[in-house]
C-alpha cells in the first residue's frame, strides 16, 4: 500500500476546508500495480496510519503551492514534512509530484524562484539519454540544487524538471504522470527507479 498526501481545496463560502485527490492519480498508481491510502491533512494523526498501513511507498502529490510561497494549507505541509521525516527514516521510497516535488526542493535547502512559462504548457525533456515531452503545471521551480539531490531532467529555460537524492529512495518530478492520457511509460520508469523496481 502506498500512502498519498491529498491537496486542500478551500471552500469559503462554505466554511471548509476539504481534503482532495485527482481520481486518475489513484488510477496511475493502480495501474502499476499500486493500492492508494489517501493521507487526511491531520499531522497528528499521521503516525497511527503509517503503523496500520505499513506503507510500502510514499506518494506526495500536486496541488497547492507551498505555505511559505504563497500557499493557503500549511496543515499539509505539516503532513508531507513527517512522510518525508518518516520515509527517509525507514527508507520507504516517497515519489514526489510537482507541488510534491517542491516541497522535497524545499525540504533539502533549495530556495523555490517562481518561474514564468510553465503554467498550462507542455515542455520537452532530455531523462536518461530519453527524449520526452511532459505537461506542465508549476508556478515555482529551482535553476540548481544542494546536494545530495541531483538533477534528472531540466527543461529547456533551465528549470530543472526531475531530480533524485543519491542516497536514499526519494524521486520527484515537476509535472503530473496522472494527466496524461494514456499514461506515460517513462513516468512508469521512474516510478520504478524510486520503487528500486527498475
Amino acid at each position: 500500500m502506498v500512502l498519498v498526501s491529498q491537496r486542500v481545496d478551500v471552500l469559503a463560502d462554505r466554511g471548509e476546508r476539504r481534503d482532495a485527490l485527482d481520481q486518475r492519480l489513484a488510477d496511475w498508481l493502480a495501474s502499476r500495480g499500486l493500492l492508494p491510502v489517501p493521507v487526511p491533512n491531520r499531522a497528528e494523526r499521521l503516525d497511527a496510519l503509517w503503523t496500520q498501513v505499513k506503507p510500502t511507498a510514499v506518494v506526495l502529490s500536486g496541488g497547492n503551492d507551498l505555505a511559505e510561497y504563497g500557499g493557503d494549507a500549511p496543515e499539509r505541509d505539516a503532513v508531507e514534512r513527517a512522510l518525508l521525516a518518516r520515509a527517509m527514516a525507514e527508507q520507504v521510497p516517497l515519489f514526489a509530484l510537482c507541488r510534491g516535488a517542491q516541497l522535497l526542493l524545499d525540504a533539502f535547502g533549495n530556495r523555490l524562484e517562481r518561474v514564468a512559462g510553465h503554467v498550462g504548457t507542455r515542455h520537452r525533456l532530455l531523462i536518461d539519454g530519453r527524449e520526452t515531452e511532459v505537461n506542465s503545471y508549476h508556478q515555482w521551480g529551482c535553476r540548481s540544487l544542494v546536494a545530495p539531490l541531483k538533477v534528472l531532467a531540466r527543461s529547456e529555460d533551465g528549470v530543472i524538471e526531475a531530480f533524485f537524492h543519491t542516497q536514499l529512495p526519494l524521486l520527484g518530478v515537476m509535472w503530473h504522470p496522472e494527466r496524461e492520457a494514456p499514461f506515460a511509460e517513462l513516468d512508469g520508469l521512474l516510478l520504478n527507479r524510486c520503487l528500486n523496481k527498475e
